[in-house]
């Protein structure tokens, strides 16, 4: 195996760890001053007349970390984010589209806009900052607009394992959102702005896209695969095809990578072949259309990376000297870092170095261990081996390459893909190996479509059926591997344990409601959110703990914000159990969802009051509301009350969205109601929480859903008073966001996920 340090024949390995190693330094304490400059040019001097490899490490370590303060302290984000301030301001914002729209459900479109000028306060200035838009509007890439509407921080995630858009927008500087709420508040001003060689791409794309999918207009899930495979279209790819591959370690299918540009590379040098070209002219040709290729799909770190590797190998043909991989992988970065500083914290740019560097590093350790299972004997002679063996004999070598390479990259992928996603996919050794080959063909057969494109349209459709079976091949082998047993799993970051008895996590969904309860050897959750909420916030928050299949669901009402994905978690989680209520309601979502569950045979267990769940064996789920066979005439006035109680203590009352009518029923029952913590949502009438509920209770502590619109969602400001006064901690999670519970023997103590305020039990 090749030395990594050595500087003779690896001099850029060096030189690409001391930039990250400068960058990282930057990124905790940023320095940007004119004597850090005039340092930086006494070291510059100092490597040039000593020639000495430490120093010139130094010297990069410290222009790069230069570089990072300066875009951390100075740059037209930060200017423009100090001059609005942190409160919402009116503006009139004028500039370009530099990434392409992508339109929501709701009709809005959401793109980065870079400003030429904005308008706020009665002042007009000038400013290079690029906003984050949201726009019900038609909006195309390089398009100049005049957008009024309101400037806003960008939120942050509100719950655990919920993608955090600040931060990964605040790394390409953008540090505000413009919120347009209507159409007319944008106008058109030119069609032709915006990088004209980015322009070109996108036309370039949108070309290839439609020659790619002609003749494949009934197979949506088709032209998605094939879009998204050889052009990077991964936007348009619907998510319930994504998923499989992600889950199979096979999503790098959709990025444009190696794979990709590799194969791109290769059709062109076989057409350079044809054409009789030299070498040194097929390599100045083929390097300018890879890079074309590469903004073609999007300027992606991925692609960028391949295309330089591939520009730095094809350039040993232009100098006449071999060229390392390697090294070659070291420059790309460097020039990406020299770039944009940001991009080492990017998880593409993370994930793409990693898994090149695993290929590098590991295939051939790999490919040695593996042959030595079935190779031949090395000291008997070929030509006795029968032509059947011989064959077998280089299959078994190709199956053995191709599983190094999977299994290295597979290595190199591993860390990044548990910390980020919680995912382990060991079927994606085998996977990668169907897979691949397959979509090798795909992608050629891509390529050749749009060639024959320029001759004949039937030519290209012809290319295009090809990939349609290829693609229905690739889509049925990734859902066959997807439910492979044990294919792969979800893993919680590792965290040293905190000794908790259960653990619950009150998520913030606004109006609707999922609360997890953890307890020692089970996982439980309480509602599920409404459909939306569970794709965006409660899906990704169970895997982000390391949830693979539910002991239980409890489904507290017919409200379609609380149950609304609970098919979603029954298809997803498993659940063992599912608790419902045998109170009769009229509630068509939770109607729909009883016919559901009884043509997927899954079984629902109705509970009452005075009724026992044992979670485990010190977490106990007691039901107090209502009685068997009540009625109601809104479904908020029959939801599930439940007591949580934790070695016998009873530590939790999930009221749900009950008022004040399930408030006297339970009072005039005589149930013992004491309880240290009362989570609840907010009635349909926006009234609950009486004062002598309350006194029954006793909390040290309310959880409540709260938000502005509509009123009845809101906590009244007479009630919080009231709260206050009663020495009772209110947690209102429109200023909390989630709140995480953890109850150990003799205490608990509630942290707010938004400001990471912790409110820990006195003694009681």
């Amino acid at each position: 195996m090749m030395k990594l340090f050595d500087a003779p024949r690896q001099p850029l390995v060096g030189v690409a760890l001391a930039a990250a190693g400068g960058v990282l330094i930057a990124d905790f304490v940023p320095i940007h001053a004119p004597w850090f400059v005039g340092g930086l040019v006494a070291l510059a001097l100092l490597a040039l007349f000593r020639q000495s490899t430490l120093a010139t490490y130094a010297l990069v370590a410290t222009g790069f970390f230069f570089l990072h303060s300066s875009r951390l302290t100075e740059s037209p984000g930060l200017q423009l984010a100090r001059n609005l301030g942190e409160r919402p301001r009116a503006v009139t914002a004028r500039g370009a589209v530099v990434s392409e729209p992508k339109v929501a459900a709701n009709g809005f479109a959401s793109f980065l806009f870079q400003l030429e000028s904005i308008e706020f306060g009665g002042k007009r200035e000038t400013s290079r900052a690029t906003l984050f838009v949201r726009w019900r509007g038609a909006a195309n890439f390089g398009d100049e607009l005049q957008l009024f509407g309101i400037a806003e921080p960008i939120a942050p995630p509100r719950n655990p394992g919920e993608l955090d858009m600040r931060s990964y927008l605040a790394r390409h500087d953008v540090r505000r959102e413009l919120f347009v709420r209507y159409a007319e508040g944008g106008v058109l001003l030119n069609r032709a702005g915006g990088n004209p060689l980015l322009g070109a791409a996108q036309k370039s794309r949108a070309w290839m896209q439609r020659v790619l999918c002609r003749g494949l207009d009934d197979s949506p899930d088709v032209e998605g695969l094939i879009s998204g495979m050889v052009l990077g279209l991964r936007h348009q790819t619907p998510e319930d095809i994504e998923e499989p591959f992600q889950q199979t370690g096979t999503l790098h299918l959709f990025a444009v990578a190696g794979l990709h540009v590799g194969i791109v590379a290769r059709l062109l040098w076989i057409i350079a072949i044809v054409a009789q070209l030299p070498r040194k002219w097929a390599a100045w040709l083929i390097i300018p259309a890879l890079f074309f290729y590469a903004a073609v799909t999007g300027l992606h770190t991925s692609s960028v990376r391949a295309a330089l590797m591939s520009a730095v190998l094809l350039g040993g043909f232009l100098i006449e000297r071999k060229v390392f991989a390697l090294n070659s992988l070291a420059a790309a970065a460097v020039l990406i870092l020299a770039w944009d500083t940001n991009e080492l914290f990017s998880v593409g740019f993370q994930l793409s170095f990693a898994v090149v560097a695993g290929i590098i590093l590991l295939t051939e350790p790999f490919f040695r261990l593996f042959r030595r299972w079935f190779e031949a004997d090395q000291f008997l002679p070929r030509s006795l081996f029968s032509r059947p063996r011989r064959i077998a004999d280089r299959t078994l070598w190709w199956i053995t390459r191709a599983a190094s390479v999977s299994a290295a990259a597979w290595i190199g992928s591993l860390p990044l893909m548990l910390w980020y996603y919680n995912l382990v996919t060991p079927i994606s050794l085998l996977a990668n190996l169907v897979v691949i080959p397959i979509a090798f063909f795909i992608l050629a057969g891509g390529m050749l479509s749009m060639i024959a494109a320029s001759i004949s349209s039937s030519l290209s459709v012809i290319f295009n059926n090809a990939n349609w079976v290829l693609a229905r091949l690739v889509l049925a082998v990734v859902h066959l591997f997807a439910q492979w047993p044990a294919g792969h799993f979800y893993a919680e970051r590792p965290h040293w344990p905190n000794g908790a008895r259960a653990a619950v996590t009150v998520l913030d969904l606004g109006a609707g409601a999922a609360v997890h309860v953890r307890t020692r050897d089970s996982d439980w959750l309480f509602d599920s959110g409404g459909g939306r909420d569970f794709v965006r916030v409660v899906r990704n928050y169970l895997r982000s703990r390391g949830v693979n299949r539910l002991d239980g669901l409890l489904l507290s009402h017919g409200d379609a914000a609380h149950i609304g994905g609970a098919s979603a978690v029954a298809q997803n989680f498993r659940p063992r159990t599912i608790i419902d209520t045998g109170a009769h309601d009229r509630s068509r979502v939770h109607h729909a969802l009883i016919d559901e569950f009884a043509q997927r045979k899954i079984s629902r267990s109705l509970r009452a009051a005075d009724e026992e769940i044992r979670l485990s064996r010190e977490v106990t789920a007691r039901i107090i509301f209502p009685p068997r066979d009540f009625s109601a005439s809104m479904a908020d006035d029959q939801t599930i009350v439940a007591q949580l109680l934790v070695d016998g203590k009873p530590r939790i009352l999930f009221m749900s969205d009950s008022g004040e009518a399930t408030e006297r029923a339970l009072l005039e029952h005589g149930a013992s109601l004491r309880s240290d913590i009362v989570v609840k949502g907010q009635h349909h009438s926006g009234i609950s929480g009486s004062a002598e509920f309350l006194d029954a209770v006793r909390p040290l502590a309310i959880v409540a859903t709260s938000r502005d619109f509509p009123e009845s969602e809101r906590i009244p400001d007479n009630w919080a008073e009231m709260v206050r006064s009663r020495g009772i901690k209110l947690l209102r999670q429109d200023e909390t966001g989630a709140v995480e519970l953890n109850f150990f023997r003799d205490h608990w103590e509630a942290t707010s996920y938004l400001t990471s305020e912790t409110f820990r039990s006195p003694s009681r």
